[in-house]
């Protein structure tokens, strides 16, 4: 075991591979810096970070700031001398005052090929976007946010079933194994960090909930990758006969004449029409219900063929 001083930043599920394969490698943290617990749940009760529970379940001192900036929460981070620190989606921007602490600087696992999408929720630009490939990138922080040079890159092809949860768990591995060959790198300083492009950034905007509702009279084509890239939130959502309807697999028919929204066919897809071509409905759940295939969905519905999806408030 190496005499670093690890400190790791990071709250959500996309960060527990990178802070397990830390705990298991020689660069166990010595604290662990994540989110407050929130409310969650149909009780509202409080819930911890998945960061945190991993944490805690490795002995491993935990930070719960809810603003990193102020200066008591700077001041406990700094009692830890930290030599490294590493962060992967934190959900903060980490201030100066904590980034000029490790003599080692700070190491970023980022879920795309910086400087393309740079920003909250890179997974899902990609998808939304059509983007063939996608990868991590691990980076130097600076006060820019996802700005800092890079330090090392993996590719990973985005497949046609792919949806946000799938891609987001091959990345997350990829990540920290990315990472764990880059630290021992890093420190004998064997890599020149390379300065981001800027004429190549895109940036990948905070997913609002309203951005799952569907619009027909778009293409068949970005409404599929929008049931994809919302998998599993806030998910692709329309209504049926003014009820809340849920989309969770789709794919691409050439055709589908009519009005959008329109169901046109009901067999093992549902299919509906769009601005451009048809949706085939694959799997989907009504509000309180479990998700069902198109088959056996529609086994429950009279009349399928001419309801206009989307009418009625549907949220």
């Amino acid at each position: 075991m190496t005499d670093l001083r690890v400190a790791f930043f990071g709250s959500p599920d996309f960060a527990v591979p990178t802070l397990e394969a830390l705990i298991e490698s020689p660069y166990r943290p010595i604290v662990v810096v994540t989110q407050p617990d929130r409310p969650a749940g149909r009780g509202r009760q409080p819930h911890s970070p998945p960061v945190k529970q991993i944490a805690e379940a490795a002995g491993i001192d935990v930070l719960q700031p809810e603003r990193l900036r102020e200066p008591d929460a700077v001041a406990a981070f700094a009692a830890y001398a930290p030599d490294l620190s590493i962060v992967v989606a934190y959900g903060q921007i980490l201030p100066p005052s904590v980034l000029e602490l490790p003599v080692h600087g700070t190491l970023n696992v980022h879920a795309s090929l910086l400087p393309r999408w740079r920003g909250a929720s890179p997974i899902q630009a990609a998808i939304l976007a059509g983007d063939d490939e996608t990868g991590v990138t691990i980076m130097l922080v600076d006060e820019g946010e996802d700005h800092g040079p890079i330090l090392a890159q993996q590719p990973q092809s985005i497949r046609m079933d792919d949806d946000a949860g799938a891609l987001s768990s091959r990345l997350e591995r990829a990540g920290a194994k990315l990472l764990l060959e880059t630290i021992p790198r890093r420190l004998a300083d064997e890599i020149v960090p390379t300065p981001q492009d800027e004429t190549l950034v895109t940036r990948a905007r905070r997913i609002k909930k309203e951005q799952g509702q569907i619009d027909w009279t778009r293409p068949a084509d970005e409404i599929a990758r929008q049931v994809r890239a919302f998998s599993p939130w806030p998910g692709a959502t329309t209504s049926l006969r003014d009820q809340p309807l849920r989309i969770w697999r789709a794919s691409v028919e050439a055709g589908g004449a009519g009005r959008a929204g329109t169901v046109v066919a009901v067999g093992e897809t549902i299919d509906v029409v769009t601005g451009d071509g048809a949706l085939r409905v694959e799997r989907l759940q009504r509000a309180g219900k479990r998700a069902l295939a198109a088959a056996e969905f529609a086994n429950g519905e009279r009349d399928l063929v001419g309801v206009v999806l989307g009418e009625g408030r549907g949220e």
